[in-house]
C-alpha cells in the first residue's frame, strides 16, 4: 500500500509538471505564431528567461523543447535559440493551431488554412465516395444527426463536425490524408469558433454536409467536387482581417 501511495504522489507531481511546461510553452507560443516575438529573435537565456516567467529551470528548458519539436524555435550551439522562420512551424499541429487563434489570426496564416482544407477536403471526399466502408458511411450518418440535433453553436455539435471532417480523411483509404486528421480536426474546430467570435454563422451548414454524405453514400465521387467545407467568403470577410503593425519583441 505504501508503495501504490507513493507511485499515486509521482504521478500527480509528473502531471503538475506537464501542465507546467504546456503552459510555458503556450505562453511562449502565442507570442511567437502572433508576431510579437518574430522570427530571427533569439530568445532571452534561461536564467533570464525562467526569471522572468518566475519558474525553474527546469520548466523552461521542457518548455523550449515542446517549441522546438513544433519547429517554432531551433537550438544551436554559441548562437542560442532563435525563433524559426513560419516556414518551419509545424502549422498542422494541433496546439499550433490553437495558439494561432488565441487573438486575432495572422490574415495570411488563416487564409493559407482555408486554402489547405479547400484543396484537401473536396479530394478526400471524392476518394471516400469510392472506398468507403459501411461502417465508415454509419459514422459519417451519427456525426450529422448530432450536428443537427445541437447545432454548431453548442461544443457538442462542434465535436460533431470534427468526427465528420474526421471520418471523411479516414474513408479516403489514403494513408497520408488520414494523417491529416489531428491537424484539420483542429482546423475545423478553431475556425468554427472564429466564425461565430461576433455573430452567428450566416448560413446553416449543415445542408452542405448532407450533400457530401449523400454523394458519399452513392459513391457519386463527382458530386462530391462542390464539397465546401464551410470556408464560405471568411478570408475575404472585412471583419477577420488580422490587425496589422504588431510590434516584434523579445521573450
Amino acid at each position: 500500500m505504501p508503495a501504490r501511495g507513493l507511485t499515486g504522489s509521482n504521478n500527480s507531481e509528473r502531471r503538475r509538471a506537464l501542465r507546467l511546461h504546456g503552459t510555458i510553452a503556450r505562453d511562449i507560443g502565442v507570442r511567437i505564431v502572433s508576431g510579437r516575438i518574430a522570427a530571427g529573435r533569439v530568445l532571452n537565456g534561461e536564467i533570464a528567461a525562467s526569471e522572468r516567467l518566475k519558474v525553474s529551470r527546469t520548466a523552461y528548458r521542457e518548455a523550449v523543447r515542446i517549441l522546438a519539436a513544433k519547429g517554432l524555435i531551433e537550438s544551436r550551439p554559441k548562437l542560442g535559440t532563435r525563433v524559426s522562420e513560419p516556414r518551419r512551424w509545424h502549422l498542422l499541429d494541433p496546439d499550433v493551431i490553437s495558439w494561432i487563434f488565441t487573438g486575432i489570426p495572422d490574415e495570411r496564416l488563416l487564409h493559407g488554412l482555408f486554402e489547405l482544407r479547400t484543396i484537401v477536403e473536396p479530394a478526400a471526399a471524392a476518394l471516400a465516395a469510392e472506398k468507403r466502408t459501411a461502417e465508415q458511411l454509419q459514422a459519417l450518418r451519427r456525426a450529422l444527426d448530432e450536428m443537427a440535433a445541437s447545432t454548431l453553436a453548442a461544443e457538442e455539435g462542434r465535436r460533431a463536425d470534427r468526427n465528420f471532417h474526421s471520418i471523411l480523411l479516414e474513408a479516403s483509404g489514403n494513408p497520408f490524408l488520414a494523417s491529416l486528421e489531428s491537424g484539420v480536426a483542429a482546423a475545423v474546430s478553431w475556425t468554427t469558433v472564429f466564425k461565430q467570435r461576433n455573430r452567428p454563422l450566416p448560413r446553416d451548414p449543415l445542408p452542405d454536409h448532407e450533400r457530401v454524405y449523400e454523394a458519399v453514400a452513392s459513391r457519386d465521387a463527382p458530386r462530391t467536387a462542390g464539397h465546401d467545407p464551410e470556408c464560405g467568403q471568411l478570408t475575404s470577410c472585412s471583419s477577420c482581417k488580422a490587425p496589422v503593425g504588431r510590434q516584434p519583441q523579445t521573450a
